[in-house]
């Protein structure tokens, strides 16, 4: 029913518990011989104020473009945006036909510390349109929409010397959209792990929980968003993601489910450029294209 607290049903809370059992397995068993290390430095000596040395970078590791985010933070004191540059969402609900498409997405971050950065998203440009299936007509809203503060703290691996990383992201999103965005704060917590694979594979989950607000009842709802991924480097210039989503709040019926591909170039060590799909599993899940980039300063 809409606006209440539900949990999810039970047969996919199994699936949940055998991919984090999956994903522990993996973990207690990882080798990575092909893996060198590279993080040449102590990372506790340096802060906002004491930059890692540029010679010093680790491997460039952004949250996109996937939904499965990055358990590595940005390293201390230096800048990194990533940037959804065009991105078109289709979706259906009922009777009702939704298409929105999203310009200059920017998530500027801020190393802070050894294992922690300072994240904002902003929504420069949007445009959402929706309409009945049996009216022709198009109801439009554009503008600025609804910009979140994030915090990332890792928790496991981000020296890159463990197979295994796990962090934690904390985010509020403010009502700033008017009628492009939500209409009311929301609320919401990710965990995502990291393990690599050796071979240049890499294993990657989340859980992200999150409270929406709907603006028809002026209250919140629960959403859950849990996602794998697997990642390969095939070699310095080329990756490639395919990623399966799933997702579920208390006011849909049953879980919406997608599998993502994206590719990736990393045209140095500071710039990566990517593009990708998102392809719809249920007739009520969204499908999404976009194309972005990810530049470290």
């Amino acid at each position: 029913m809409r606006g209440q607290l539900l949990l999810p049903t039970l047969p996919m809370a199994r699936v949940l518990l055998l991919l984090l059992a999956l994903l522990g397995a993996v973990a207690a068993r990882a080798q990575s011989p092909d893996r060198p290390k590279t993080c040449p430095y102590d990372s506790a000596h340096f802060d906002l104020f004491h930059p890692v040395p540029r010679n010093q970078l680790r491997e460039l590791r952004p949250d996109r473009p996937g939904v499965t985010e990055s358990p590595f933070t940005v390293d201390a004191g230096h800048f990194q945006l990533e940037v959804d540059g065009f991105r078109l969402i289709n979706r259906r609900e009922d009777n009702q036909r939704e298409r929105e498409w999203h310009a200059a997405y920017l998530m500027p971050k801020l190393g802070l510390s050894r294992r922690t950065d300072l994240q904002l998203e902003i929504p420069v440009f949007a445009t959402q349109k929706q309409r009945q299936s049996d009216d022709p007509n198009w109801e439009r809203q554009r503008g600025f929409g609804d910009v979140a503060v994030r915090l990332k703290h890792n928790f496991l691996g981000d020296d890159e010397e463990c197979p295994v990383a796990l962090a934690a992201v904390g985010w509020v999103r403010l009502p700033t959209g008017g009628l492009a965005g939500a209409g009311g704060a929301e609320y919401g917590l990710i965990v995502p792990v990291d393990v690599n694979l050796g071979h240049h594979w890499d294993a990657e989950g989340q859980v992200e929980t999150k409270l929406c607000y709907d603006r028809e009842t002026r209250g919140h709802y629960l959403g859950v968003v849990p996602s794998v991924a697997l990642e390969h480097d095939f070699n310095d210039l080329f990756s490639f993601m395919v990623e399966g989503v799933a997702r579920w709040d208390a006011q849909h019926s049953g879980w919406r489910n997608s599998v993502n591909v994206a590719p990736m170039f990393n045209l140095n060590d500071n710039l990566q450029v990517d593009f990708g799909a998102h392809f719809a599993l249920n007739r009520e899940t969204d499908r999404e294209f976009f194309v972005g980039f990810t530049f470290r300063r």
